[in-house]
Protein backbone atom coordinates (compact mmCIF):
# COMPACT_ATOMS: atom_id res chain seq x y z
CA UNK A 1 0.00 0.00 0.00
CA UNK A 2 3.20 2.37 -0.06
CA UNK A 3 2.43 5.37 -1.53
CA UNK A 4 -1.67 4.59 -1.80
CA UNK A 5 -3.98 7.42 -0.35
CA UNK A 6 -5.01 6.06 3.39
CA UNK A 7 -8.46 7.14 5.28
CA UNK A 8 -8.07 6.53 8.80
CA UNK A 9 -11.28 6.82 10.84
CA UNK A 10 -10.21 8.04 14.21
CA UNK A 11 -12.17 8.96 17.28
CA UNK A 12 -10.08 9.63 20.54
CA UNK A 13 -12.14 10.66 24.06
CA UNK A 14 -9.93 12.59 26.54
CA UNK A 15 -6.74 14.46 26.26
CA UNK A 16 -4.66 10.93 26.51
CA UNK A 17 -5.84 9.23 24.04
CA UNK A 18 -5.66 12.16 21.78
CA UNK A 19 -1.99 12.10 22.32
CA UNK A 20 -1.81 8.55 21.48
CA UNK A 21 -3.73 8.88 18.64
CA UNK A 22 -1.53 12.47 17.39
CA UNK A 23 1.84 10.27 18.14
CA UNK A 24 0.18 7.00 16.23
CA UNK A 25 -0.39 8.77 13.16
CA UNK A 26 2.02 10.58 12.65
CA UNK A 27 4.15 7.63 13.30
CA UNK A 28 1.72 5.83 10.33
CA UNK A 29 2.24 8.86 8.01
CA UNK A 30 5.99 8.20 8.26
CA UNK A 31 5.72 4.66 8.11
CA UNK A 32 3.43 4.69 4.87
CA UNK A 33 5.03 7.14 2.64
CA UNK A 34 1.66 8.64 1.13
CA UNK A 35 -0.93 10.83 1.65
CA UNK A 36 -3.17 10.07 4.65
CA UNK A 37 -6.74 11.45 5.08
CA UNK A 38 -8.50 11.67 8.80
CA UNK A 39 -11.95 11.73 9.84
CA UNK A 40 -13.72 11.81 13.14
CA UNK A 41 -13.15 13.01 16.87
CA UNK A 42 -10.17 13.78 18.52
CA UNK A 43 -8.42 17.04 20.15
CA UNK A 44 -5.33 19.13 19.47
CA UNK A 45 -2.44 16.61 18.74
CA UNK A 46 -4.96 15.22 16.13
CA UNK A 47 -5.67 18.06 14.51
CA UNK A 48 -2.39 19.17 13.93
CA UNK A 49 -2.24 16.05 11.98
CA UNK A 50 -5.38 17.32 10.15
CA UNK A 51 -8.23 15.92 11.38
CA UNK A 52 -11.40 18.32 11.54
CA UNK A 53 -13.04 17.35 14.71
CA UNK A 54 -16.60 16.67 13.99
CA UNK A 55 -17.48 18.07 18.08
CA UNK A 56 -15.46 19.39 20.52
CA UNK A 57 -14.20 16.13 21.92
CA UNK A 58 -13.84 17.50 25.70
CA UNK A 59 -17.82 16.70 25.91
CA UNK A 60 -16.45 12.89 25.69
CA UNK A 61 -14.69 13.03 28.89
CA UNK A 62 -16.81 10.96 31.64
CA UNK A 63 -14.87 8.69 34.44
CA UNK A 64 -17.46 6.88 36.27
CA UNK A 65 -20.79 5.43 35.95
CA UNK A 66 -22.74 8.19 37.62
CA UNK A 67 -21.34 10.94 35.04
CA UNK A 68 -21.83 8.18 31.76
CA UNK A 69 -25.63 7.87 33.61
CA UNK A 70 -26.18 11.28 33.94
CA UNK A 71 -24.54 12.43 30.43
CA UNK A 72 -26.13 9.37 28.32
CA UNK A 73 -29.23 11.43 25.75
CA UNK A 74 -25.65 13.81 25.25
CA UNK A 75 -23.48 10.80 24.48
CA UNK A 76 -25.91 8.77 22.41
CA UNK A 77 -26.55 11.49 20.13
CA UNK A 78 -22.57 12.03 19.92
CA UNK A 79 -22.25 7.95 18.95
CA UNK A 80 -25.11 8.33 16.23
CA UNK A 81 -23.15 11.20 15.11
CA UNK A 82 -19.97 10.08 15.04
CA UNK A 83 -21.04 6.65 13.62
CA UNK A 84 -22.72 8.00 10.71
CA UNK A 85 -19.88 10.34 9.52
CA UNK A 86 -18.01 7.34 9.74
CA UNK A 87 -20.05 5.57 7.69
CA UNK A 88 -20.46 8.16 4.71
CA UNK A 89 -16.67 8.40 4.49
CA UNK A 90 -15.78 4.86 4.34
CA UNK A 91 -12.30 5.27 5.81
CA UNK A 92 -9.73 2.29 5.01
CA UNK A 93 -9.39 1.53 8.59
CA UNK A 94 -10.76 2.93 12.15
CA UNK A 95 -8.84 3.86 15.28
CA UNK A 96 -10.50 3.83 18.21
CA UNK A 97 -8.77 4.98 20.98
CA UNK A 98 -9.85 4.68 24.56
CA UNK A 99 -13.20 5.64 26.21
CA UNK A 100 -14.80 2.61 25.86
CA UNK A 101 -17.92 3.80 26.99
CA UNK A 102 -18.28 5.88 23.41
CA UNK A 103 -15.55 4.50 20.99
CA UNK A 104 -16.93 0.80 21.34
CA UNK A 105 -20.58 1.97 20.81
CA UNK A 106 -19.60 3.87 17.62
CA UNK A 107 -17.72 1.09 16.48
CA UNK A 108 -19.75 -1.36 17.06
CA UNK A 109 -22.39 0.85 14.78
CA UNK A 110 -20.12 1.61 11.94
CA UNK A 111 -18.81 -2.34 11.72
CA UNK A 112 -22.47 -3.24 11.01
CA UNK A 113 -22.71 -1.20 8.52
CA UNK A 114 -19.29 -1.37 6.81
CA UNK A 115 -18.69 -5.43 7.95
CA UNK A 116 -15.39 -5.70 6.05
CA UNK A 117 -13.47 -2.44 7.47
CA UNK A 118 -10.45 -3.13 9.99
CA UNK A 119 -10.83 -2.19 13.48
CA UNK A 120 -8.02 -1.44 15.86
CA UNK A 121 -8.75 -0.58 19.44
CA UNK A 122 -6.16 1.68 20.44
CA UNK A 123 -5.91 1.38 24.97
CA UNK A 124 -7.02 -2.19 25.93
CA UNK A 125 -9.92 -1.89 27.88
CA UNK A 126 -9.61 -2.76 31.10
CA UNK A 127 -11.60 -6.14 30.69
CA UNK A 128 -8.89 -7.96 33.10
CA UNK A 129 -10.17 -5.82 36.04
CA UNK A 130 -13.87 -6.22 35.40
CA UNK A 131 -16.21 -7.69 33.49
CA UNK A 132 -14.02 -9.94 31.65
CA UNK A 133 -16.97 -11.29 28.72
CA UNK A 134 -16.51 -7.92 27.38
CA UNK A 135 -13.11 -9.69 25.88
CA UNK A 136 -15.19 -12.40 23.87
CA UNK A 137 -17.84 -9.92 22.62
CA UNK A 138 -14.87 -7.14 20.91
CA UNK A 139 -14.09 -9.68 18.40
CA UNK A 140 -17.57 -8.92 16.66
CA UNK A 141 -16.01 -5.59 15.93
CA UNK A 142 -12.58 -5.27 16.80
CA UNK A 143 -10.12 -7.01 14.38
CA UNK A 144 -6.50 -6.08 16.77
CA UNK A 145 -5.91 -4.28 20.19
CA UNK A 146 -2.95 -2.02 20.74
CA UNK A 147 -1.79 -2.41 24.39
CA UNK A 148 -0.04 -0.20 26.47
CA UNK A 149 0.56 -2.74 29.57
CA UNK A 150 3.00 -5.75 28.72
CA UNK A 151 0.70 -7.93 30.58
CA UNK A 152 -2.93 -7.00 28.59
CA UNK A 153 -1.74 -9.61 25.22
CA UNK A 154 -2.09 -12.47 27.63
CA UNK A 155 -4.64 -11.46 29.51
CA UNK A 156 -6.82 -11.06 26.39
CA UNK A 157 -6.02 -14.18 25.14
CA UNK A 158 -6.71 -16.23 27.80
CA UNK A 159 -10.02 -14.46 27.99
CA UNK A 160 -10.68 -14.94 24.42
CA UNK A 161 -10.50 -11.66 23.02
CA UNK A 162 -9.15 -10.25 19.44
CA UNK A 163 -5.34 -10.49 18.78
CA UNK A 164 -3.80 -8.00 21.21
CA UNK A 165 0.03 -6.50 20.61
CA UNK A 166 1.90 -4.75 23.04
CA UNK A 167 3.01 -1.59 22.16
CA UNK A 168 4.29 0.32 24.93
CA UNK A 169 3.43 3.47 26.93
CA UNK A 170 4.14 6.90 26.25
CA UNK A 171 5.28 7.57 29.33
CA UNK A 172 8.26 4.88 29.52
CA UNK A 173 9.66 7.58 27.10
CA UNK A 174 8.61 10.93 28.06
CA UNK A 175 11.20 13.49 28.28
CA UNK A 176 9.86 15.54 31.87
CA UNK A 177 10.19 11.60 33.16
CA UNK A 178 13.32 11.21 32.28
CA UNK A 179 14.70 14.15 33.49
CA UNK A 180 12.85 13.91 36.48
CA UNK A 181 14.64 10.79 36.85
CA UNK A 182 18.04 11.61 36.59
CA UNK A 183 17.20 14.50 39.05
CA UNK A 184 16.26 12.16 41.82
CA UNK A 185 18.87 9.51 40.63
CA UNK A 186 21.73 12.50 41.31
CA UNK A 187 19.92 13.34 44.27
CA UNK A 188 18.49 10.02 45.90
CA UNK A 189 16.97 11.68 48.89
CA UNK A 190 15.62 10.11 52.08
CA UNK A 191 18.51 12.21 54.10
CA UNK A 192 17.45 13.53 57.06
CA UNK A 193 16.17 17.10 58.10
CA UNK A 194 12.98 18.89 55.78
CA UNK A 195 11.34 17.23 54.04
CA UNK A 196 8.88 17.40 51.21
CA UNK A 197 5.02 16.02 50.84
CA UNK A 198 3.82 15.92 47.43
CA UNK A 199 -0.13 15.51 47.00
CA UNK A 200 -2.15 14.33 44.39
CA UNK A 201 -5.47 14.70 45.26
CA UNK A 202 -6.54 13.83 41.20
CA UNK A 203 -7.79 16.41 38.45
CA UNK A 204 -11.74 15.78 38.76
CA UNK A 205 -13.89 17.94 40.96
CA UNK A 206 -15.06 14.61 42.69
CA UNK A 207 -11.74 13.43 43.52
CA UNK A 208 -10.41 16.37 45.07
CA UNK A 209 -13.67 16.96 46.77
CA UNK A 210 -13.59 13.13 48.25
CA UNK A 211 -9.90 13.24 48.75
CA UNK A 212 -8.33 16.58 49.73
CA UNK A 213 -9.76 16.97 53.04
CA UNK A 214 -8.46 13.86 54.50
CA UNK A 215 -5.08 14.97 52.56
CA UNK A 216 -5.91 17.94 54.85
CA UNK A 217 -6.11 15.73 57.97
CA UNK A 218 -2.82 13.96 57.12
CA UNK A 219 -0.94 17.74 56.55
CA UNK A 220 -2.10 18.56 60.38
CA UNK A 221 -0.65 15.58 62.08
CA UNK A 222 2.35 16.07 59.68
CA UNK A 223 3.03 19.74 60.46
CA UNK A 224 2.61 18.48 64.72
CA UNK A 225 4.92 15.93 63.95
CA UNK A 226 7.29 17.91 61.67
CA UNK A 227 7.78 21.37 62.24
CA UNK A 228 9.84 21.75 58.72
CA UNK A 229 7.72 20.15 56.43
CA UNK A 230 6.32 21.47 53.03
CA UNK A 231 3.95 20.63 50.68
CA UNK A 232 3.43 20.81 46.87
CA UNK A 233 0.05 20.28 45.41
CA UNK A 234 0.11 20.63 41.53
CA UNK A 235 -2.96 20.74 39.96
CA UNK A 236 -4.98 22.40 36.84
CA UNK A 237 -6.26 25.48 36.28
CA UNK A 238 -9.83 24.64 36.19
CA UNK A 239 -10.10 23.34 39.55
CA UNK A 240 -7.41 26.03 41.24
CA UNK A 241 -10.25 28.06 42.93
CA UNK A 242 -11.79 24.38 44.53
CA UNK A 243 -7.80 23.35 45.76
CA UNK A 244 -7.33 26.66 47.09
CA UNK A 245 -10.92 26.87 48.82
CA UNK A 246 -10.28 23.41 50.38
CA UNK A 247 -6.84 24.36 51.57
CA UNK A 248 -7.53 27.47 52.98
CA UNK A 249 -7.29 26.17 56.26
CA UNK A 250 -4.35 24.06 56.89
CA UNK A 251 -1.53 25.26 58.95
CA UNK A 252 1.15 24.77 56.65
CA UNK A 253 -0.64 26.04 53.34
CA UNK A 254 0.59 23.68 50.29
CA UNK A 255 2.00 25.38 47.36
CA UNK A 256 -0.24 25.06 44.52
CA UNK A 257 1.16 25.52 40.99
CA UNK A 258 -0.98 24.54 37.71
CA UNK A 259 1.62 24.45 35.17
CA UNK A 260 2.87 21.91 33.76
CA UNK A 261 6.44 22.82 34.38
CA UNK A 262 5.92 23.32 38.51
CA UNK A 263 4.23 19.44 38.35
CA UNK A 264 7.45 18.30 36.61
CA UNK A 265 9.58 20.10 39.41
CA UNK A 266 7.38 19.70 42.38
CA UNK A 267 7.59 15.72 41.36
CA UNK A 268 12.01 16.32 41.55
CA UNK A 269 11.42 18.38 44.91
CA UNK A 270 9.22 15.58 46.93
CA UNK A 271 10.63 13.10 49.09
CA UNK A 272 7.35 11.48 48.38
CA UNK A 273 3.81 11.31 47.27
CA UNK A 274 0.31 10.56 48.77
CA UNK A 275 -1.74 10.92 45.02
CA UNK A 276 -5.64 9.96 44.06
CA UNK A 277 -5.07 6.14 41.97
CA UNK A 278 -4.90 6.55 37.89
CA UNK A 279 -1.82 7.23 35.44
CA UNK A 280 -0.04 9.66 37.89
CA UNK A 281 0.65 6.22 39.97
CA UNK A 282 2.94 5.08 37.19
CA UNK A 283 4.46 8.54 36.51
CA UNK A 284 5.54 8.59 39.81
CA UNK A 285 6.61 5.30 39.44
CA UNK A 286 9.11 5.41 36.71
CA UNK A 287 9.94 9.48 37.56
CA UNK A 288 11.39 7.23 41.09
CA UNK A 289 8.95 9.05 43.62
CA UNK A 290 7.56 6.93 46.33
CA UNK A 291 3.78 7.01 46.61
CA UNK A 292 0.67 5.77 48.75
CA UNK A 293 -2.08 5.38 46.61
CA UNK A 294 -5.79 6.46 47.15
CA UNK A 295 -8.81 6.99 45.93
CA UNK A 296 -12.47 7.02 47.45
CA UNK A 297 -15.59 6.05 44.85
CA UNK A 298 -19.17 7.54 44.81
CA UNK A 299 -21.97 5.84 45.73
CA UNK A 300 -22.68 4.42 42.35
CA UNK A 301 -18.83 3.19 42.06
CA UNK A 302 -18.82 1.11 45.38
CA UNK A 303 -22.12 -0.80 44.38
CA UNK A 304 -20.30 -2.35 41.14
CA UNK A 305 -16.85 -3.01 42.87
CA UNK A 306 -18.12 -6.75 43.80
CA UNK A 307 -17.56 -7.43 39.59
CA UNK A 308 -13.69 -6.15 40.15
CA UNK A 309 -11.64 -9.02 39.32
CA UNK A 310 -7.97 -7.30 40.13
CA UNK A 311 -5.99 -7.44 43.35
CA UNK A 312 -4.90 -3.55 42.92
CA UNK A 313 -5.64 -0.51 41.65
CA UNK A 314 -2.29 0.43 41.39
CA UNK A 315 -0.48 -0.32 37.86
CA UNK A 316 3.14 -0.63 38.70
CA UNK A 317 1.58 -3.57 41.34
CA UNK A 318 -0.10 -5.23 38.41
CA UNK A 319 3.04 -4.81 35.99
CA UNK A 320 5.51 -6.05 38.90
CA UNK A 321 2.75 -8.62 39.85
CA UNK A 322 3.09 -7.64 43.35
CA UNK A 323 2.30 -4.87 45.85
CA UNK A 324 5.28 -2.19 45.40
CA UNK A 325 2.94 0.37 45.74
CA UNK A 326 0.40 0.71 49.00
CA UNK A 327 -2.95 1.20 48.27
CA UNK A 328 -6.10 2.29 50.41
CA UNK A 329 -9.86 2.78 49.53
CA UNK A 330 -12.95 4.32 50.77
CA UNK A 331 -12.71 4.14 54.27
CA UNK A 332 -9.21 2.92 54.19
CA UNK A 333 -8.01 6.34 53.18
CA UNK A 334 -7.11 7.82 56.75
CA UNK A 335 -5.00 10.68 57.83
CA UNK A 336 -3.21 8.38 60.28
CA UNK A 337 -2.23 5.64 57.98
CA UNK A 338 -0.84 8.36 55.36
CA UNK A 339 1.08 9.82 57.69
CA UNK A 340 3.28 7.43 58.66
CA UNK A 341 3.53 5.84 55.17
CA UNK A 342 5.28 9.27 54.34
CA UNK A 343 7.28 9.06 57.38
CA UNK A 344 8.51 5.82 55.75
CA UNK A 345 8.91 7.06 52.31
CA UNK A 346 10.53 10.20 52.94
CA UNK A 347 13.93 8.99 54.76
CA UNK A 348 15.73 6.12 53.60
CA UNK A 349 14.15 3.43 55.19
CA UNK A 350 13.16 -0.59 54.06
CA UNK A 351 9.85 0.50 52.52
CA UNK A 352 11.70 3.36 50.77
CA UNK A 353 14.58 0.43 48.87
CA UNK A 354 12.13 -2.26 48.48
CA UNK A 355 9.55 0.71 46.26
CA UNK A 356 12.38 1.86 44.35
CA UNK A 357 13.57 -1.53 43.59
CA UNK A 358 10.37 -2.69 42.61
CA UNK A 359 9.95 0.71 40.46
CA UNK A 360 13.35 -0.59 38.30
CA UNK A 361 11.45 -4.03 37.85
CA UNK A 362 8.58 -1.67 36.57
CA UNK A 363 10.25 0.20 34.65
CA UNK A 364 12.24 -2.89 32.99
CA UNK A 365 9.53 -4.69 31.95
CA UNK A 366 7.49 -1.99 30.21
CA UNK A 367 11.08 -1.38 27.78
CA UNK A 368 10.21 -2.02 23.75
CA UNK A 369 12.27 -1.97 21.21
CA UNK A 370 10.84 0.71 19.27
CA UNK A 371 7.92 3.65 20.30
CA UNK A 372 4.47 2.46 20.95
CA UNK A 373 3.47 4.70 17.63
CA UNK A 374 5.72 3.21 15.43
CA UNK A 375 4.74 -0.74 16.63
CA UNK A 376 1.24 0.27 16.41
CA UNK A 377 1.90 1.67 12.74
CA UNK A 378 3.13 -1.11 11.93
CA UNK A 379 0.24 -3.39 12.72
CA UNK A 380 -2.14 -1.07 11.18
CA UNK A 381 -0.37 -1.70 8.10
CA UNK A 382 -0.20 -5.11 8.29
CA UNK A 383 -3.87 -5.10 8.71
CA UNK A 384 -4.45 -3.20 5.67
CA UNK A 385 -2.57 -5.11 3.83
CA UNK A 386 -4.82 -8.21 4.09
CA UNK A 387 -7.91 -6.41 4.55
CA UNK A 388 -8.87 -3.84 3.10
CA UNK A 389 -12.31 -2.45 2.62
CA UNK A 390 -12.83 -0.87 -1.13
CA UNK A 391 -14.27 2.68 -1.32
CA UNK A 392 -17.88 3.68 -3.49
Amino acid sequence: MTGESIRVGVIAGEVSGDLLGGDLVAALRAAHGGPIELVGVGGEALQRQGLKSLFDFSELSIMGISQVLKRLPSLLRRIRQTADALIAARPDVLIIIDSPDFTHRVARRVRKALPELPVVDYVCPSVWAWKEERAPRMRAYVDHVLALLPFEPAAMERLGGPPTTYVGHRLVGDADIRRVRAARLARPGGEAGGKTCLLLPGSRSTEIGRLLPVFGEMAKELCARHADIRFLLPTVPRQEPLVRRLTADWPTPPEITVSTQDKWAAFAAADAAIAASGTVILELALAGVPVVSTYRFDWIANFFLRRVKIWTAAIPNLIADYAVVPEYLNEQVRPGVLTRWFERLSTDTTERRAMLEGYALVEARMQTARPPGETGAAVILDLLATKKPGRN
